[in-house]
């Protein structure tokens, strides 16, 4: 496990651009934190590698948001609402996993519908400073 303690937004921005420099489609990526540590803001980041962030909104009403350009297609998905991994399968959610990269906010919540492989990561608010943010980045197999 890597961990990576940044200062600003701006900076977890920048971790998310440089994991999206390395993503291919077939990658999912779960990021898992409380209300507020920066779930959003990360997959800012990542988009902004692929020049869609000027397009995100939480999809938090409606489960999942697409964004796609000329090159790949990303799916961002936020599983926050949902009562079980039933309803996520119910909507086709493993479907997505083969057509783009997949971003899933509180993926815990649906981890038996995960596939074997995907990156893990952790972001934590520092109880000492509020622009403080600890990430931690684990490649699960």
């Amino acid at each position: 496990m890597q961990e990576i303690i940044t200062k600003s937004e701006k900076e977890t921005m920048q971790i998310a651009k440089n994991i999206a420099s390395k993503a291919k489609i077939g990658d999912v990526i779960v990021l898992n934190g409380e209300l507020g540590a920066g779930k959003t803001k990360f997959t800012e980041g990542f988009l902004s590698y692929y020049d869609l962030q000027d397009e995100i909104s939480s999809p938090t009403f409606t489960i999942v948001n697409e964004y796609k350009n000329e090159k790949i297609n990303i799916y961002h998905f936020d599983v926050y609402r949902l009562s079980d991994v039933s309803e996520f399968y119910a909507i086709g959610g493993e479907e997505y996993f083969a057509k783009g990269i997949c971003i899933i906010e509180w993926g815990e919540i649906i981890k038996e519908a995960l596939p074997k492989e995907y990156i893990k990561i952790n972001i934590n608010k520092d109880k000492n400073d509020d622009n403080c943010r600890i990430i931690q980045i684990e490649y699960m197999r």
